[in-house]
């Protein structure tokens, strides 16, 4: 079993688990409430409704289904919008440094589980603006998308969306 690497909010750990990441051409619009088990654990630390931004497919509208099983979580072979030529298949996301004011955030673009681009970016959380971003507009969407997310779960701890275990 091969091993790969999965960002965390902490360090880069590997796992033999399928990861979790975006497709690239999702374009999230809103944030769902109670579609995930364990909503913070997605890509964009949470479930997000949205549209396709594939080419030829642009504004399409997928459903409940194919925002579960491909939109949210990337490496989405089997949808039929994902173009054959694409320069990436999913995008990965994670704080590395949470100042307070501040935050420098990974990212990875990735083709058949392999690494194409990365880099960080940095965000103003008083100014609630970016200090740096990523020029694909897709991605930066998704960097927006997954700073709300991370900035709700500082405020709010991840604990309320996991499930309480049993007493013994």
């Amino acid at each position: 079993m091969a091993c790969r690497f999965q960002l965390s909010t902490m360090c880069i750990t590997p796992t033999t688990e399928s990861s979790l990441l975006a497709c690239p051409f999702f374009m999230p619009v809103q944030k769902l409430n109670g579609a995930w088990l364990h909503p913070s654990r997605l890509p964009l630390g949470g479930g997000w409704e949205g549209h396709c931004s594939a080419p030829g497919h642009e504004g399409a509208q997928p459903s409940q289904e194919d925002l579960q099983n491909f939109c949210n979580l990337g490496y989405a072979s089997r949808c039929p919008r994902l173009p054959v030529q694409r320069e990436c298949d999913a995008v990965r996301f994670s704080v590395a440094r949470d100042h307070g004011a501040r935050l420098l955030v990974w990212f990875v673009c990735e083709a058949d589980h392999r690494p194409t681009t990365h880099g960080t970016v940095e965000y103003d959380v008083d100014r609630s603006q970016w200090i740096s971003s990523h020029g694909d507009a897709r991605i930066q969407k998704m960097l927006d998308c997954y700073v709300q997310s991370y900035l709700l779960r500082r405020i709010q701890p991840a604990a309320a969306d996991s499930v309480p275990s049993p007493s013994l």
